[in-house]
């Protein structure tokens, strides 16, 4: 379904970053799509943002904005239950609906008890997905995905569903070229790195034979608006610092931008980074943000920040440096649409 949007290059997220209030959800999808946007995704965390509702209730509000997971997993339903899920929501929403996929952070893969979800079974899974969702029958399967005897959802279903990877490894961008539909990035990848992720997802692309420019790739930009001090602490050196906590996650973007990897050492080392009960963006004080600031370099905050014009000016650089569409992060449309205004402006 083609987006009937002003701004079908730019998308948000819903709830973005930790929520309590999932209901939210609700005016916001209702205020990107009257702010003309495109798309709006929604990270599924494991507490009140399950996909599924969360989508179906941003797609029951509203008419033509497109709503996709950014992303949910392979491994967490079964394949007949997210084949299901997806469907329902694409036969809701007149094929509004679309599937971004992520392998799932390490660390809680393994506290949830699940093995981490591999490029074979992770292309054996979307292709059953594929077939489901064309009527076709799944008999006597056994792969990776499991010992599946028989999966059908009717011979008359027909669903095309794009599908998203959500991620940002170089192999798993070359993967992405090889099988997927689009690739959304992840927050703080600067230009360099950008137009490495386009150059791994065409070769994937050419390799299967597959032509480059049908791949979609989706640029994730942390935008803040006139932030002051302790914004820019909250909005962004948090949300970075915390993505530098995980085991295994900051280094793939360090691999993509092409970072020194000895600023992580560092940072990890650090006496008020290890000392923290819990994720940075979640615990930490304005004072222990001060203090942990020092820590990350500047250029490894990539964002569009500024007045309206600045932001919007950033917006469109993504677009300049290769993305086919900017994903807006940290802010609610409520927040951003000055902005929305200043790129409407750049357009004309």
């Amino acid at each position: 379904m083609t987006s009937k949007a002003e701004f079908p290059e730019l998308s948000c997220y819903l709830l973005p970053g930790h929520t309590t209030t999932p209901a939210d959800a609700i005016a916001e999808a209702k205020q990107a799509e009257a702010l003309g946007l495109g798309k709006v995704w929604v990270s599924e965390r494991f507490d009140v943002k399950d996909a599924g509702v969360i989508c179906s209730a941003a797609l029951a509000v509203t008419d033509s904005i497109h709503v996709a997971t950014g992303g949910t997993n392979l491994h967490t339903r079964h394949p007949m239950v997210l084949a299901t899920m997806c469907s329902t929501l694409h036969y809701m929403s007149g094929g509004r609906f679309e599937l971004g996929l992520a392998r799932g952070v390490a660390i809680r893969n393994q506290l949830m008890g699940l093995n981490s979800v591999s490029n074979a079974q992770m292309a054996e899974g979307i292709q059953l997905l594929r077939s489901l969702w064309q009527g076709e029958k799944i008999m006597g399967h056994e792969g990776k995905m499991g010992n599946l005897p028989y999966l059908s959802m009717g011979d008359w279903m027909a669903a095309d569903i794009p599908l998203h990877f959500v991620g940002f490894g170089p192999k798993s961008l070359r993967f992405a070229g090889q099988h997927f539909d689009g690739v959304h990035l992840h927050t703080f990848v600067t230009d360099h790195g950008l137009r490495r992720a386009k150059s791994f997802i065409e070769e994937g692309a050419e390799r299967a034979g597959r032509n480059p420019e049908d791949i979609k790739l989706h640029s994730v930009l942390a935008t803040g608006m006139d932030l002051d001090h302790e914004g820019y602490l909250r909005k962004l050196v948090a949300r970075m610092a915390t993505y530098m906590q995980a085991p295994g996650y900051a280094e793939m973007l360090i691999d993509l931008n092409e970072w020194d990897p000895e600023v992580l050492v560092t940072f990890r080392k650090n006496e008020v980074v290890s000392s923290m009960a819990g994720g940075i963006d979640s615990v930490a004080t304005l004072e222990q943000l001060e203090q942990i600031s020092e820590l990350i370099p500047r250029e490894w905050l990539p964002a569009a920040i500024g007045n309206a014009d600045e932001c919007a000016q950033a917006w469109k650089d993504q677009l300049r440096v290769g993305a086919d569409g900017v994903v807006i992060h940290g802010s609610t449309p409520e927040e951003f649409a000055p902005i929305v205004d200043a790129y409407r402006q750049l357009e004309n």
